[in-house]
Parts: structure tokens; sequence; C-alpha cells
């Protein structure tokens, strides 16, 4: 696990290296002083030598600003390191979601995979800041402290000897139990992210159909149950100071007993005791410290297993190892194309369908008929499970997958616009878009009007997901961001539905102008808009029932028959 995440911390390895070095510097210092502060009680009080006591004195402050330098450059240098940590270690998993496949997303859920890149990152950002310091000082302050108190009296050390196995035994069991219920509640974390991500992206529906009550009540569940869970976690981990504060009381209960009897007896002096005290205080932080670390690294393991499973997650659909294929033309072949989503079964079942360089193709079927996972397939949002699907007369998974992609342009079934201003946004489709290629491609999409009748015109502000633009205007907008790409592919998956049957037409007779040569699908629930295609695909249940045009399906296709008629009752 750790081994994956070292190379986010190399960019940061001088602050990680000198942070536990302004450590030691620091622990050496504190560790002396009360070396010190024991011959000023024995040698220069005893004596009355106010000579040697102020020059020991002045060396202490000296030695105690030493340690104050020491300790402010192990916090700056421990801050940038976990801070660099932490940002190298967000755009390592960024990237590497940006890489997943649909099925790979599929698999953890983006409320999840927000969970990780944030409560999980920051929760192991902290953890190497604390561990750069904390678990350097806290063990070598108890290696040096302990060898002073054994220079000084080494029997009254071996209470420690004692006390450290119970210490031990006791945080191990507490991290045994502990560990799966920080796991539990970290899924609880993901829940509740999902109720929240998926409340903010549909207020408006919320709003609409007056649900706030019930969205309250589901949020509140998901809350209660991260708080229980929080609190079943937190009870076995609660168990550790109480443990390290008998352990703790224990000892200075035994060493002030002890040494007491000591000084008594002769044997040793009061200064020594003294100091002696001063380095059993220092143990004992040492070991209250060691415990804050224990705690830090019950709940950093959590979230590393859990970032460690999204960085280790075999991306499943990736270039091939020689990828020279290139496109001969823009044919689209499913050569007995089979597909399922994970185990749920096959979706799509032996299809077989050619579509010519330059075909407009209309693709019709009822709800879950699985059109758009047909077309999803060209370019390779999705592997096939059975079959082939040649482009160009090549398998598409012998591209690149950037080659493949950038002669396919898709207006997905869900649009989706950015925030940033209509200009921005359109020019996803080509970066080096002239205004006039801009214009040209919104007045294809019908967009052109719309937009300029906006105070700012393409420089208007979108907000996130385009929540200021109606649907109509957002299906259009995308369809103008898929021309400028210029492929030579286009699939509109249902990319008209929410606009007039007036626009529909416009939009239509403007590709068949500006598309000529580019080989078109377009998937629709009106057959108007898949009437004056070269062919019509009807799928129904996963399958092609039929393949022709307009008036032959009209005459064959009852399927096909039954939705014209039911459409145009509409219509009458």
């Amino acid at each position: 696990m750790f081994k994956a995440l070292l190379p986010f911390l190399s960019k940061y390895k001088k602050y990680a290296i000198l942070t536990p070095l302004m450590i030691v510097g620091e622990v050496l210092m504190e560790t002396t002083i009360p070396i010190l502060m024991a011959q000023i009680v024995d040698v220069g009080i005893t004596q009355r030598n106010i000579g040697y006591v102020l020059s020991l004195g002045g060396l202490m402050i000296v030695m105690a600003l030493i340690s104050l330098l020491f300790g402010a450059l192990a916090a700056r240098f421990g801050a940038k390191a976990g801070m660099g940590f932490g940002c190298e270690l967000r755009r390592g998993l960024f990237d590497k979601i940006s890489g997943y496949s649909f099925a790979n997303i599929d698999k953890f859920s983006s409320a999840s995979l927000v969970t990780r890149l944030t409560t999980d990152v920051n929760t192991s950002q902290m953890a190497v800041m604390m561990g750069l310091r904390i678990a350097v000082r806290a063990p070598f302050m108890l290696v040096t402290a302990t060898f002073m108190a054994f220079a000084i009296n080494h029997s009254l050390v071996s209470v420690f000897l004692v006390a450290i196995p119970i210490l031990a035994v006791a945080l191990a069991i507490i991290a045994t139990m502990t560990f799966p219920r920080f796991m539990a509640m970290l899924k609880k974390y993901d829940a509740l992210n999902a109720s929240v991500q998926e409340n903010l992206r549909s207020i408006r529906v919320v709003k609409a159909f007056v649900r706030a009550p019930y969205e309250k009540e589901k949020f509140g569940k998901a809350n209660d149950e991260l708080m229980g869970s929080s609190i079943h976690a937190e009870k076995v981990l609660n168990f550790n100071m109480p443990v390290m504060q008998l352990v703790m009381y224990g000892c200075i209960i035994a060493i002030l007993w002890f040494g007491g009897g000591q000084i008594i007896a002769g044997t040793m002096l009061t200064g020594e005791l003294i100091s002696f005290i001063s380095y059993i205080m220092q143990i004992l932080m040492s070991l209250m410290m060691i415990a804050m670390i224990f705690i830090q690294l019950v709940m950093m393991r959590s979230s590393l297993v859990r970032i460690v499973e999204v960085l280790e997650e075999k991306v499943d659909i990736t270039d091939p190892a020689f990828a020279d294929a290139q496109e001969d033309d823009a044919s689209i072949v499913f050569d007995d194309v089979s597909f399922g989503y994970g185990e749920g079964g096959n979706v799509l079942r032996h299809i077989n369908l050619r579509i010519e360089p330059g075909e407009t193709v209309g693709i019709i079927g009822g709800t879950g008929s699985s059109k758009t996972s047909l077309v999803q397939l060209i370019p390779r949002l999705y592997d096939v499970t059975g079959g082939r699907v040649l482009v160009g007369g090549h398998d598409v998974r012998e591209y690149k997958l950037e080659d493949l992609r950038k002669t396919v342009g898709m207006v997905l079934q869900k649009n989706v616009l950015f925030s940033g201003t209509i200009r921005n946004n359109l020019r996803w489709g080509n970066e080096n878009a002239t205004d006039e290629e801009i214009v040209a491609a919104c007045q294809a999409a019908c967009a052109h009007d719309f937009i300029m009748a906006f105070p700012n015109g393409y420089e208007t502000e979108l907000g996130q997901g385009g929540v200021n633009v109606s649907g109509g205007q957002k299906q259009r907008l995308c369809i103008a961001r898929a021309l400028l790409k210029k492929p030579q592919i286009i699939i509109l998956d249902d990319s008209t539905s929410a606009v007039d049957t007036a626009t529909d037409a416009k939009i239509r007779e403007a590709l068949r102008e500006g598309l000529k040569g580019t080989t078109t699908i377009i998937i629709a629930q009106r057959i108007t808009s898949v009437c004056d295609a070269d062919k019509i695909v009807v799928m129904d249940d996963g399958e092609i029932n039929a393949v022709g045009t307009h008036e032959e399906l009209l005459e064959n296709n009852p399927i096909y028959r039954e939705v014209y008629d039911s459409q145009q009752k509409g219509v009458a």
C-alpha cells in the first residue's frame, strides 16, 4: 500500500527529509535541558555558586531558543511535505479517474470517488504531516529520554519495562477492532455524499414535485447512519486515552514512591530526581503522542485502502500495445456484436449491421431497447462482450483511443455543459475554432439567434451544468459543439427531443447540408426526425428487429408502423 503512495511524496522528499532532521535537533535540545537543571540544583544551589547557576541558566535559555527554531522549521517543512503530498495525490487520483472507462466509474460510483478525492485524501494528508513530525519526535524522544533517565537511575527505568508491553498489547487489540469499523464509516460518507449530490443536481425537480420533505428525510437518514457508524467506530477507539492515562499515572506513582525512598536512603540526589521526573514527563508525553499517531494511523489506513483501490483499479479500456490502425473510411460494421453491463447479462445480442461511409442512419426503438448502448460501442465508451465493432475497416480495439474518439462526434442523451462562457463550452469541440466557425456551427444547430438574444452573446456565463439555459437550448449548444469537431462520424442520441418539430426540421436540414460525406447516426423517439434517413434500424429488446427505409418499414414492419400511427394520431 505504501509502495503505491510513496511516488506522490517524491516531489517533496527534500522537505520530507528535512522535517525529521529538524525534529531530531529539537529533541536533543529538549532532552539536554533537564541535565543542566539537575546540575543547577545539585551543584550551583547546593554550593551557592551564583555564577555557575547563571551560566548554566543562560545555556538553558539558548538551548530552548534553538529548540524553538528547530520546532518552527520542522512545522514549516512538515506542512510543505504534507500539503504537497495531498496535492500530488489528488492530481494522481484525478488523472487515474480521468482514464477510467464508464464501467470503472460504474463500479465505484461518482459519490464514492468524490469522497476518496476529498475526505480520504485530507485524512491521508494530515497523517503525513503528523507522521513526519510526531511519528519521528515521539519514538526518538522516548528512546533519548529513556536513555538519559537510565543514565541517572537505571533501577527506576525498570518501571517502564513493565508498562510498555501492557500498553502495546492494549493498542494492538484496539487497532484490530477499530479498522473495520472505520471502513464501514467511510462507506456511510459515500452514501451521504450521494444523497447531497443527487439532491443538488436535481433541485429543480425536487422543488417542482414538492419533494423537499422527502429529500430531507432521506438526507437525515444517511446523516444519522453516518453518526451511528462514527460512534460505533469511536466507541472502541475511546479506550485508547484511558489506557494511556492509566499506564502514565501508574508509572508516576511508582517512580515517586521508589524515587522518594532512594532520596531518603541517600542513594539519589534531589536534582537527579527532579531531572528524572522531567524525563518521565517526556517519556509519558512521547507515549501520548504515539497514542495520537496510533489513532491517526487507524483512520488513515481505512482511507489509504480506499485510495489505493482507485489507484490500482485496472482500466478495462486502454490503447492496444501496437495501435497502428488508420481509418480507411467512415464506415461502421457491427459483426455479431453482444454486450452487457457487468454480471447483469447481455443487453445487446447478435447485432449485425453495416453503415456505409457518408450514410445517414436512424435508430428507432422503445425505451430499454438498448439504442444508446449500441452507439456507445463505436467510440469505445464500453467494449463489446462478444463479436466486434469495425470503424473504417478496423476493429475499434486496434485504434488509439484518442485517434478513434477524434473521428467520432457524439451528442449524448444527457446533455452536459460546463461552467464558463458559451464560447468556451463550444470550443470543447475545437479549441482552435475561429469566431466564424463557431457562428456557422451555431447557425446550423439553430442556436445562434437565442445566443445573440442574451446581453453578452457568446460571452454569456453558463452556470454549472448549464442551469441558466432551457433543455432545448442546451441540446442545440451540444449539437453545435459536436459540429465544431468536424468529425467523420457523428452520433446524435435523442439530441432534439427538447426542441419543437419546426426547429427539429431546420436542424435536420442544416445537418444534411453541413455534414455531407459524414456518417451520421440519429437516435430518436420521433419518426419525423429519422424519416428521411438513408435507412432506419428498428431496435426491440436488444436486437435488430428490422432495417429499411421509411416507406419499406411502414409497409413491412408492424413495430415501426405502430409507432408511426400513434405519433400521427398525436399530431391529429
